[in-house]
């Protein structure tokens, strides 16, 4: 015995609802698909937002902040100019030239060598020797060495010789050592700039 599906022999109406049942079936599928997208994209859209709205405060905060920053700023910016003054970023012979030359005319000194040698590179910084010699007194020396002690550049002496001078029956000169030594200063190797690629 076959069992029939169709809807043959039934009213119009009858298949007329179920045509209009599938038809809103199928709109209903269409709508929760729709729908669907739409409320993902509703989320993603929020999510956005939520990050916008994040970095907005965040740009509030750190604008709240600028004034801080600033003076943290310019607070190091005073701490690097007087770290350059101990440790200066270029030689500046012709300065530490002038003032060896007049603390040796200050101190009766006379001075026969002066000669910079070549900046050594120790890790961020340059040890620049310069050697020196001189005659005079050893009070006047002593003297000398204080006053390169106070200098705001860091100086340091090495490899110090000192001779007595041998004075003649004729000789006026009262000068009594002759000294030579190295007196050492300190560069800051400044970074290179970093250099923008070319496009």
């Amino acid at each position: 015995m076959a069992i029939e599906t169709g809807l043959e022999g039934k009213p119009w109406y009858v298949s007329a609802g179920v045509a209009l049942v599938l038809a809103g079936l199928i709109v209903a599928g269409v709508h929760w698909f729709k729908l669907r997208a739409m409320g993902d994209q509703l989320t993603a859209k929020e999510t956005a937002l939520t990050g916008l709205q994040q970095k907005i405060n965040e740009g509030r905060a750190a604008e709240a902040r600028k004034p801080q920053f600033e003076e943290e700023v310019a607070r190091l910016e005073v701490e690097l100019s007087k770290l350059l003054k101990v440790l200066p970023s270029r030689r500046n012979t012709e300065e530490l030239l002038v003032r060896i030359r007049r603390l040796t005319e200050q101190g009766d000194f006379e001075l026969l060598r002066f000669g910079p040698q070549s900046p050594q590179p120790v890790d961020f910084y340059s040890e620049w020797p310069i050697k020196i010699e001189l005659q005079g007194t050893y009070h006047n020396l002593a003297q000398f060495f204080d006053k390169i002690g106070r200098f705001a550049r860091i100086i340091n002496v090495d490899s110090m010789n000192i001779n007595a001078l041998s004075r003649g029956q004729d000789d006026a000169s009262y000068h009594t050592i002759r000294a030579d030594f190295t007196a050492k200063t300190f560069l800051y190797n400044e970074p290179e700039p970093e250099l923008e690629p070319e496009l």
